[in-house]
């Protein structure tokens, strides 16, 4: 019997997954969990054939709950979604140990075949992927400051160039004010900038918000 587990913060978007999913396999048993520390402890407490997550949850990312459930569960497919575009996360996704990668205004469309597709063994990966993946790889010697970041600074860097303050940061990831600073200077001497409108800079000009 087919076990899904699907985390996102979101109950509205979780009921629509759940009935996505029924409708092509009706026999399944679907659980969900809304924040990713409960999601790497359900995970790690049973067995499942794959997980659907969100990318953006409270308190730490869908990447880094990828991360450490990968840890112990190395062979558990993980799909990840994102309303971001692909050539800003997918790969780093790929790289974390997901399976695929969704972007939420096409899940509808896709997420049954990318589960069908993990299911089987292999990555779920789209053309335009694909060709990325191929780019990377040629390109690897030659990366950009923002591509050198963890998944944590990368998600606090594209949160400070969307203009939030230290303190909302803070909030929405779970983390202390002087943590979220100490991520901000280190940013800023990883990205070779000196300022909150630098770094928005920067993203504007690579294309990352």
């Amino acid at each position: 019997m087919l076990r899904i587990l699907i985390a996102d913060d979101h109950p509205i978007v979780r009921r629509g997954l759940k009935q996505l999913l029924l409708q092509a396999h009706p026999s399944a048993i679907i659980e969900e969990v809304g924040e990713a520390e409960s999601l790497v402890k359900k995970a790690l407490q049973a067995d499942w054939d794959v997980i659907v997550c969100d990318m953006n949850m409270p308190g730490r990312s869908g990447l880094e709950a990828l991360e450490q459930i990968k840890q112990s569960k190395p062979a558990l497919p993980v799909l990840i979604m994102s309303m971001y575009p692909e050539d800003q996360y997918a790969l780093r996704a790929l790289k974390s140990g997901a399976s695929g990668y969704l972007r939420k205004e096409t899940v509808d469309d896709e997420l049954v075949g990318a589960i069908q597709t993990v299911l089987q063994g292999r990555k779920y990966i789209t053309p335009s992927i694909a060709e990325k993946l191929a780019d990377a790889y040629k390109a690897d010697d030659s990366k950009l400051p923002h591509e050198h970041l963890s998944n944590r600074e990368f998600e606090i860097f594209k949160l400070i160039a969307a203009g939030k303050s230290i303190t909302d940061i803070g909030d929405q990831l779970s983390l202390s004010v002087s943590t979220v600073g100490t991520y901000r200077s280190r940013l800023m001497v990883k990205l070779n900038v000196q300022s909150n409108a630098e770094l928005t800079r920067y993203a504007l000009e690579n294309k990352l918000i």
